[in-house]
């Protein structure tokens, strides 16, 4: 009894941290309609200017530094947690005014997407910024009381009652100020609100600096028990989102008890590890996979009553535009990237190939979110499934190629199904939340398990066909030229079997659901099945990238398919246009350990602002073109050829062949 009381309280001070991100999910929530994928980035700030601050008195900025002190002299703790606070504070302010306020009559998915983004963006930022080994100072008392056999820290304590303090200021706030009630009101209907003399954005700037206040001290507080880890922060905002959805995203209170008891029952977790009886297999990245089951729970029970934010307008979701089969430019097209690989060598040669690779993935996440309007951040877990598995049919069981990669990419498929049965239920942000919880689960349980995936990572035998050595390695050569061949033919045959599906009648079917899931309904379509299948989809073509990547490496580990990279991979896609398969394409260029990446790194000797790099300009292209760079250039081109037919852009071309679909009305999915 006495082990297990301990390891619950071990678990309250990142529990709290979980209460604390949660009710801020919930306040921002309802002041504004965004579910903030950065919220733990926002407070990471905090947590490392604090700690730098009290090694040796240098307040950091993201642009330079200020000395208060010295390492003889550094800067008292009051003070530093003061600064600390206070630039997160800005922060949140700044993210709200320039990326969410200009994004409010955004598609959902520009809102998800920008949220990524600006996590992404201040994660790398605090890696390029500090001190790598900077460690935290301990603020709260570290002495210990004993309780039933039991040995409790003062300080994990204490940090369930600051994270229920704060939890009922918010609270308050929204219960019994004026401004607060406001706010309220506002996330029923937005245009009473306006109408009584409230403005939306300055009670939302009210909300962001109160919860990125509130965020940046639980984890200013919690660091020191939690250790420093920018990964590790940006990413409690999961676990959070779990709970705050337990709470349907309204209540507060509800939000903060369930963010403790779930940090206790993590703790819990570990302990039950080190028993002798326990699986071996359950032994580590279970307590990852908690906040997925969690997240499904609550949103297949109260995903039907999670309240929407009444908004001014209606939200038009961006163009797609059909592909058209054009044998011409596609053979060009072909020719460039034979001639790409065949130029090149080293480390070009890798980014090219590698970049083939993610144009497959990212083709994956155009069919599945721009063109069936299911956002997913799941793509690059689909990826590692594929090529761990291809590593155990390969050197366990002797599978020949290209049988071992069909076979893997089917057992990816199967996950992606799994992943896709929740929207049948839920769409849009909360999606968005499953999807991510499953990454993170997939990524914990399964790729960094010791007893399933070794950390030296898992052997994959070169692929051959017909005894032709297709390897990527041969002597001193990266990459070899049939691999790189292989590799492009088969995401050009995949491509066009992609592009025919969208041009056809799935690819309407698609349309259709993303438009309007009742209408689809009503004109015949199973939307159930249609969403099931675009997973399917997707998820093979994501299996297939991941089982390439694999063969790329010669060995599977769970670096190549980290959640981040599936992440910026989105981004990139997002920013090439998601709903083209152009998109695809630049998204592939600029993904990571692609083409632009290693342009950055040996041309530039920029590799390591690389992610900086990317996520700033997601944050830019999302606020100035919500459609990306192919679409924003295409439409341009259609309203141009509209202005000089003297006609309106959307009358541009006739109804019977019309180059794009336009969406007339809010998508249900985002």
């Amino acid at each position: 009894m006495g082990e297990f009381l301990q390891f619950v309280s071990l678990g309250l001070a990142a529990g709290a941290v979980y209460a604390v991100f949660a009710s801020s999910l919930v306040g921002i929530y309802a002041a504004t309609g965004i579910i903030n994928f950065a919220q733990g980035s926002i407070a990471l700030w905090a947590a490392y200017v604090v700690a730098a601050l009290r090694k040796d008195g240098t307040l950091v900025l993201p642009i330079g530094s200020i000395s208060l002190g010295s390492k003889a002299d550094p800067t008292s703790m009051g003070l530093a947690v003061f600064l600390g606070v206070l630039s997160s504070t800005i922060i949140a302010l700044l993210a709200h005014y320039l990326i969410f306020r200009p994004l409010r009559q955004a598609p959902v998915l520009g809102q998800v997407v920008a949220s990524v983004g600006l996590m992404l963006f201040l994660q790398s930022l605090v890696m390029i910024r500090f001190d790598k080994n900077l460690l935290a100072k301990p603020i709260l008392p570290t002495d210990s009381i004993e309780f039933l056999d039991a040995s409790l820290n003062i300080s994990d304590l204490i940090m369930a009652g600051i994270a229920i303090a704060l939890t009922a200021i918010m609270w308050a706030y929204f219960k019994f100020t004026r401004f607060g009630v406001a706010t309220r009101a506002g996330a029923e209907d937005e245009r009473a609100a306006r109408l009584t003399g409230y403005s939306p954005d300055r009670l939302a700037a009210i909300v962001w600096a109160l919860t990125g206040a509130s965020s940046a001290l639980v984890v200013v507080l919690g660091a020191p028990t939690i250790g420093l880890d920018s990964t590790s922060y940006a990413f409690y905002v999961v676990p959070a989102l779990a709970v705050a959805l337990v709470g349907r995203l309204t209540s507060f209170g509800i939000a903060c008890t369930a963010g403790l008891v779930l940090g206790s029952f993590q703790a819990v977790l570990i302990w039950l590890a080190t028993k002798s009886w326990w699986p071996e297999w359950a032994q580590a990245g279970l307590g990852e996979a908690i906040p997925f089951v969690v997240v499904i729970v609550a949103l297949f029970v109260l995903g039907g009553r999670i309240p929407s934010r009444g908004v001014l307008d209606a939200v038009r979701m961006p163009a797609v535009y059909i592909p058209r089969m054009r044998p011409i430019p596609m053979v060009i097209a072909f020719l460039l990237a034979v001639a790409a690989i065949l130029l090149t060598s080293g480390s070009w040669r890798f980014g090219v190939v590698t970049s083939i690779i993610l144009m497959l993935i990212a083709l994956s996440l155009v069919l599945l979110t721009g063109y069936l309007g299911q956002i997913s951040l799941a793509s690059m877990a689909f990826a590692g499934v594929a090529g761990f598995a291809l590593s155990k049919l390969t050197t366990n069981w002797n599978v020949p190629f290209p049988f071992s990669m069909l076979i893997s990419a089917i057992i990816a498929t199967a996950f992606g199904v799994v992943v896709g049965i929740p929207a049948l239920r839920i769409r849009g942000a909360q999606l968005a939340v499953v999807t991510l919880a499953a990454a993170l689960a997939i990524q914990g349980f399964v790729l960094n398990n010791p007893s399933l995936t070794p950390f030296e990572g898992n052997l994959i035998e070169d692929p051959s066909v017909f005894g032709i050595d297709l390897g990527v390695r041969e002597g001193s050569n990266l990459t070899t030229v049939s691999f790189s061949m292989m590799v492009l033919v088969v995401v050009a045959v995949l491509t066009i079997a992609v592009m025919r599906m969208m041009a056809g009648a799935t690819g309407r079917a698609f349309l259709a659901v993303r438009s309007n899931e009742r209408a689809a309904a009503a004109a015949g379509i199973n939307v159930a099945t249609t969403k099931l299948l675009g997973f399917a989809v997707s998820a093979f073509l994501a299996g297939i990238g991941g089982c390439l990547i694999g063969y790329s490496r010669g060995q599977i580990s769970a670096a190549s398919f980290t959640v981040i990279t599936g992440l910026v991979l989105l981004a990139m896609t997002y920013v090439g246009g998601i709903t083209s398969v152009t998109g695809a394409v630049i998204a592939g260029l600029a993904g990571p350990l692609g083409v632009g990446y290693v342009f950055l790194t040996d041309t530039l000797d920029l590799g390591e602002y690389y992610q900086l790099i990317a996520a700033a300009g997601l944050l830019l292209a999302a606020v100035l073109n919500p459609l990306g760079i192919a679409g924003g250039t295409r439409d341009a081109y259609e309203k141009f050829k509209a202005a000089r037919r003297g006609r309106r852009p959307d009358s541009a071309a006739p109804e019977s062949n019309p180059p794009t679909a336009r969406t007339p009305e809010v998508s249900n999915a985002g």
